[in-house]
């Protein structure tokens, strides 16, 4: 079974009354308890699949299913969650009041106990026992980066998106973010659909990396990862993670090449 399908996505923008064209003619597939990293150059829509994927915006053409459902019902349902590159906690909130905040919305499901002894679960499970009434501005950039994993993970939802979440940690953080990363989707047994803008980063978490083009982004590769796991960080210096990284890099060297031939062919 798929966590998302994709067939056939296109979107434009109106950008001074000029159609910009976002994506185009996007397919592809999340199955589950599967990683999928979403990679390509900057502007190439990626977030904005994210956010097409989400329901967040309406799509041009094509279609899109989450769980099986529309967008919009999945959401509703909550089917899944965000985790954004702004870890976007509430500063007059403790750190478990942050956690809850899912659970306070929709409090047909869980009473206040049963809300604070959830919480107190997934902050545990992120690393964070101890600190649930702590502040925000108490806690390091990575420690709020895991207040807001647990924030994600409190709904138990299916399928987490995550939108560059590590991209303003430093390379130790964000190893350390990785790993945990990894561990937590272990656990959960969660599908995860992880855009980011490190190559490394992608192969070394995902089971497959989708290369996008530049503007408008297609799909141009579907590389599947053929690395063990578990996977520890000592697998970025196997060879097999190097030579994807490479192929990655390379793909996206050409796309960028082109679009520099074709703007030099328009201004001649």
């Amino acid at each position: 079974m798929s966590s998302v399908v994709l067939r056939n996505v296109s979107k434009s923008f109106d950008i001074n009354n000029e159609s910009l064209c976002a994506l185009r003619d996007v397919s592809f597939e999340v199955g589950d308890h599967e990683i999928v990293s979403l990679i390509g150059p900057s502007g190439c829509g990626k977030s904005t699949l994210l956010r097409l994927i989400g329901g967040l915006l309406p799509q041009d053409s094509g279609e899109i299913e989450v769980c099986s459902l529309a967008p919009s019902a999945a959401r509703k349902r909550q089917k899944y969650s965000f985790v954004f590159q702004d870890a976007v906690l509430f500063p007059w909130r403790s750190v478990i009041r942050n956690v809850m905040l899912p659970m306070e919305i929709n409090r047909s499901s869980f009473d206040r106990s049963e809300a604070r002894q959830r919480a107190t679960q997934m902050l545990a499970l992120v690393g964070l026992a101890g600190f649930e009434e702590a502040s925000p501005n108490q806690l390091s950039g990575g420690m709020r980066h895991r207040v807001a994993l647990a924030r994600a993970l409190v709904m138990s939802p299916p399928l987490i998106f995550m939108d560059e979440p590590f991209a303003a940690l430093d390379e130790i953080t964000r190893d350390r973010m990785n790993i945990e990363t990894l561990r937590i989707w272990n656990e959960t047994r969660a599908s995860i659909l992880f855009v980011t803008h490190s190559i490394e980063e992608a192969v070394f978490l995902s089971d497959r990396v989708l290369v996008f083009s530049t503007r408008p982004g297609e799909l141009i590769a579907d590389i599947r990862i053929d690395l063990p796991r578990p996977r520890e960080l000592e697998l970025k210096q196997h060879a097999a993670c190097f030579k994807h990284t490479n192929e990655i890099r390379q793909m996206l060297a050409r796309s960028m090449q082109k679009l520099v031939e074709a703007e030099s062919c328009a201004c001649t």
